[in-house]
């Protein structure tokens, strides 16, 4: 079982001193081809003006502006599921999740960074970066860029897992799914509801580490509180689970 997960804009801060380097990450071989956009993005921040980084950051804050535009390389490092908070995050608790519960997080979940690319949960090494969800920087397709060139190392990773994937729509372009694959939606008085479906989605993971989730008939067999199935669609190879907020 794998779980693929959305990042969130918001980060812990700080971290140890320890520099990331082709070891920090899944996928090794792999490695130069991430520091192409992290260089990139590097590079620009410390040349940007104000107003690019405002851009780029989602923020005018000048507090937050100076925090970012420091050399990535130089900026303390966090365990990947550690360094983002934000709604789903704060739902999935890890902080308070049992040793075996984290090694279930750490060891099946795929983070879908908007600088770093699919990362591991559990991998060390990741910087607290800034990057609004659908901003670039000197004319880069990120999305495209890891779509070519992390998809068949992550189709071979995905080959012989079951696969639910709590991504946010944005994170697709990221990966297309090339198996059959589990999704899910959520909505309440018949209408999808945003703000709760990054609560769900960390409620959700949660209670796959707390029950050792291994296959999707283990999922449709588990309670979710306040949850209902409602309905169950499939289309070519995406089975999308319809919960209704009750």
């Amino acid at each position: 079982m794998k779980i693929l997960f959305s990042p969130s804009e918001t980060k812990n801060s700080g971290g140890i001193t320890t520099k990331f380097d082709n070891n920090s990450f899944i996928f090794p071989e792999l490695f130069e081809k991430r520091m192409q956009i992290v260089n990139a993005y590097n590079s620009f921040i410390k040349k940007a003006t104000k107003d690019e980084l405002i851009k780029l950051f989602g923020t005018k804050k000048d507090d937050v502006l100076e925090q970012y535009k420091k050399d990535i390389f130089e900026t303390p490092t966090m365990k990947v599921i550690e360094r983002y908070e934000g709604v789903a995050f704060d739902y999935l608790e890890y902080g308070k999740l049992n040793k075996e519960e984290k090694s279930y997080i750490d060891e099946n979940v795929i983070i879908f960074s908007n600088l770093f690319g699919p990362l591991s949960a559990g991998n060390s090494g990741l910087p607290d970066y800034k990057l609004k969800q659908g901003e670039t920087f000197d004319s880069l397709k990120i999305e495209k860029f890891y779509m070519d060139n992390f998809s068949k190392v992550l189709d071979e990773y995905l080959e012989n897992e079951d696969i639910i994937d709590l991504r946010a729509g944005f994170y697709e372009k990221f990966y297309k799914i090339d198996k059959p694959y589990t999704t899910m939606k959520f909505i309440k008085d018949g209408k999808v509801v945003s703000h709760w479906a990054k609560a769900y989605r960390g409620i959700i993971l949660k209670l796959l580490a707390k029950n050792e989730i291994k296959t999707i008939d283990e999922l449709m067999n588990m309670q979710i509180e306040n949850l209902k199935i409602q309905e169950i669609k499939k289309q070519k190879l995406k089975t999308e689970i319809v919960y209704s907020i009750i």
